[in-house]
């Protein structure tokens, strides 16, 4: 991917000095609450509830002696003008809508953080905070998306930047509460079916950015595209559950299979039309 000496975002909040030191406490019907609020916010509730709650409590920050390595500097330049790019992209649709596009902040921390949506800890992954407007990441997750995931390559990194910009402009839009209000409707089979939705249009939409800023900007190299293709598929519900436990129950699917992912990532890429997102009307994922 083509993005050195391109402008870099200035929405970086660099809390990789600070670590979070959580208080004790929680567990039980706590975890398995916390479980389902993080559901709505686009975590795997298996993680919280195999960790006995990631995001149980609160806690204290305390500024360390963090000095990043060369590499880490380099990821979080290339985090920043890839969240440049969304910026660009994302005010130019809004604008062809006639809307006005709210840029995120991106939130860089080491470990745990603390977040409107609760404690986090890295092992959730990258995620999206409704509550602050606001991406966070710990770098670690891009070593993690290479050797867990078998997924390396900048652009894989950046597919998944653009995955959770996509959860912002979902949230802008107003998708995100209508499909919140409809989960609180109907049981938990169906609940899941429109988180996957709501999970696969932020695919379509990482794929629209893509489009998008390759035409502005030609940032896509050769064997690009097949890096994000296969980081969406190394992490479709269906892979991780045959990870993690040896078999697969779809009724249980919040983001998606991994053909589903790759499909729906494709399919923005090719229009760069955000009209072509709308995974609500498709009877077929």
């Amino acid at each position: 991917m083509r993005w050195q000496g391109r402008r870099r975002s200035s929405n970086v909040d660099d809390r990789r000095g600070k670590r979070m030191v959580r208080r004790a406490g929680g567990g039980g019907i706590g975890v398995i609450v916390l479980a389902l609020v993080a559901m709505y916010f686009g975590v795997d509730p298996s993680i919280i509830l195999n960790q006995g709650g990631a995001l149980v409590g609160g806690g204290t920050t305390q500024t360390t002696d963090y000095k990043p390595t060369p590499e880490e500097d380099r990821l979080a330049a290339f985090t920043s003008v890839v969240l440049a790019d969304t910026e660009d992209v994302w005010n130019q649709l809004f604008g062809e809508m006639g809307e006005t596009y709210r840029e995120p902040r991106l939130v860089l921390f080491s470990g745990a953080v603390q977040s409107a949506c609760g404690y986090a800890q890295a092992a959730m992954g990258p995620f999206y905070c409704p509550g602050d407007n606001k991406v966070y990441i710990d770098l670690s997750f891009y070593q993690d998306l290479k050797q867990r995931h078998g997924a390396p390559g900048d652009f894989a990194q950046a597919y998944v930047i653009a995955h959770e910009v996509g959860h912002h402009v979902q949230n802008l839009l107003g998708i995100s509460d209508k499909v919140q209000r409809a989960k609180g409707k109907v049981g938990k089979k169906e609940g899941n079916a429109l988180s996957v939705r709501l999970e696969l249009q932020a695919d379509c939409l990482a794929g629209v950015w893509a489009n998008r800023a390759d035409r502005a900007k030609q940032i896509l190299e050769q064997g690009d595209v097949d890096e994000a293709l296969i980081a969406a598929s190394a992490i479709g519900d269906d892979r991780l559950q045959k990870q993690a436990r040896g078999y697969v129950t779809p009724d249980s699917f919040t983001h998606g299979s991994s053909k589903q992912r790759v499909r729906w990532f494709r399919k923005g890429l090719k229009t760069g039309d955000i009209a072509d997102c709308n995974t609500f009307q498709e009877e077929s994922l």
